[in-house]
Parts: structure tokens; sequence; C-alpha cells
């Protein structure tokens, strides 16, 4: 099917060099799937997805699906890495699409899906907290292979990981970290563990959900990027968003605020791994809101269409940097 959606080229382009735009990619970038995932990861049926849970474990099951589904290959022959943290088993779900550099290049994109569970017999969905994060990751994957089915090369591997553990102290982060430190992890296509030294960025993606907490009054079109100024490709950024009129407010700080702005981008999420180890590091986010770690963070609560703005701006900007 996917095939299908490139079919307009002529026979005679399979023989010679083209440029295909990446604009084509949105041709697979549906509410309708972002939606899906969101509501079956918030659903009853996983509880809350606490690291450790049965909740978790079939979001982990289901995700490692979606990676199949989506030509993710494996690293070191599997989509699940199971650890343990200091009182349960958990699973980070890893896939890559591989560059063509060589020595290789990658860029790590990963959202975590664990949240808190059911607590007191009440459920926190963890609807915007992350499972707009993870809908946002699922949606990129797709649209990569879209442009992978049309023929599309990029010289950097873009590593693809869905974290447990981030309710853990950043547990799944940190095992992504120790793999790449030990050698753990195998290119699929080279063979070779990717080391710390191929890792040029990571990139998280963190509450991407609403636009309940906008940066100007009225104004629900934005997101935040988190970053170092001078390793976070702003200027892409702002560009992208220009050039393709996508209209997104763009913020580079917790709502002007230094001190939030450390405690997400540098203690609280799951780049901060990466960052202790001196990784250019980014974070995207819609902020926290009233409903952030409440039984109302529900799928009800997000906004689809802003989420696929958000989608279609981070794609667009990794795809320029790939």
């Amino acid at each position: 099917m996917l095939l299908s959606l490139c079919a307009g080229l002529p026979a005679a382009a399979q023989a010679v060099r083209y440029t295909i735009s990446p604009k084509n990619a949105e041709t697979v970038l549906h509410t309708e799937n972002i939606r899906a995932t969101a509501e079956y990861l918030s659903s009853p049926e996983l509880g809350g997805r606490a690291c450790g849970s049965e909740g978790a474990r079939k979001a982990a099951v289901w995700l490692e699906d979606r990676f199949m589904d989506l030509h993710l290959e494996p690293l070191s022959g599997a989509w699940m890495h199971g650890f343990r943290t200091s009182d349960s088993f958990a699973r980070n779900v890893l896939g890559l699409f591989p560059g063509t550099t060589s020595p290789s290049r990658y860029v790590v994109v990963m959202a975590h899906y664990d949240h808190l569970g059911t607590l007191g017999g009440r459920v926190f969905p963890g609807a915007d907290s992350n499972a707009s994060g993870v809908a946002a990751l699922l949606e990129i994957a797709r649209m990569f292979l879209h442009m992978k089915d049309c023929r599309k090369t990029y010289g950097t591997g873009l590593l693809v990981a869905a974290l447990d553990g981030k309710e853990k102290d950043l547990a799944g982060a940190t095992e992504l970290w120790r793999l790449i430190e030990q050698g753990k992890l195998k290119d699929p296509v080279s063979g070779q563990p990717i080391s710390p030294e191929q890792i040029v960025l990571a990139v998280n993606l963190d509450q991407l959900g609403t636009g309940l907490a906008p940066l100007t009054r009225g104004n629900p079109n934005y997101v935040m990027m988190l970053s170092e100024p001078s390793s976070g490709r702003r200027s892409t950024l702002e560009s992208v968003n220009r050039d393709l009129n996508i209209g997104l407010e763009l913020g580079y700080d917790y709502y002007g605020s230094k001190d939030f702005t450390n405690l997400f981008y540098r203690r609280v999420s799951d780049q901060r791994v990466f960052l202790e180890h001196g990784i250019p590091s980014v974070m995207f986010t819609s902020g926290i809101t009233l409903n952030n770690n409440k039984v109302t963070d529900t799928p009800q609560t997000l906004d689809y269409t802003l989420m696929r703005k958000r989608i279609q701006l981070i794609f667009y900007w990794l795809e320029r940097i790939l």
C-alpha cells in the first residue's frame, strides 16, 4: 500500500537519480492514526502503564508489533530489550532506519511510554504524558518509512526508541545509554556495535498533545524546543516552520523561566541521560497542563489536528538534519 503512494514516478525514473520531496510523506500522516495510538495506550486495558505492570508489558508488545509494521530494523536481533529496575522488570522497544554514511552516524529519537499506573483503584491514563509523545514517535517513523519506500536515502541513521521506566528515575533512557556505551546494540546492516561517538543528537518527545498551556494567551498553535542554543539547530526549525507554512509559535525556554527550563531540560526528562554524557540533545514539548498526572489526562483532552502540525514540524526538521 505504501509503495502505491509513490506509483506516480515513471518507470524510467527508477534508473536515474531523482529528488523526492519530503512533502510526499504527509500522505501517510493522518489524525486517525495519532488518535488510535493515544486511545489504545490510554485505555483502561493498560491500567495507566506503570513500569513493571501487566499494562506496560501489553504496551511494549503492541509497540513491538508497530515497529515491525513500520519496517524498523531490529538492533542486535531484537526490537524488545528487557532490563531490571530497582524493583521491576521493564522493556525498551528499539528499531533503526539505517543511514548510508560510513562510518555510521545516528540520531536517537525517543519517547517514554510508561506512566503512573493505577493508584488507589483509580487509573491514571497518561494520554498527554506520554501517549502523545509515543504517537508522534510512531508517525515520524511512518513518514520516514514512506520516504524510504519512495527510494529516499539519508546519510544518518534514525534510532527510534520507545522507552520504559521514565517514572523510575529515567531508567529506560539510562538502559539505552548503557547498551550503547557497552557496545551491545549492533547496526543490522554493518553488524558493528553502535558507539557513543556515533550518536550525533538525541531528540526527546515528551507531552505534545494539547494547546492548553499556550506560550501566548489565546494562541494554542505552539511548541517548545528545549536545547542548547548552539546545538539545537534552531535556525533549521524556524526555516521549516516558515518555509512550509506550518504556523506554530516556537519557544526555546519553559515559559521564560530559567529554573523551569533547567528542571525539564536537565533533570526530569529522558534527554538528561544523553546530556550527562556530552550528547547534544533536544526536547520537544507542549508543556505541563492541569491534567498532567491526574485521572483527567484522557485522550478526549488532546488536540489531534494540533498534534499533526507538531509532528509535521519535527519530521521536516529531522529530515533536514539526516
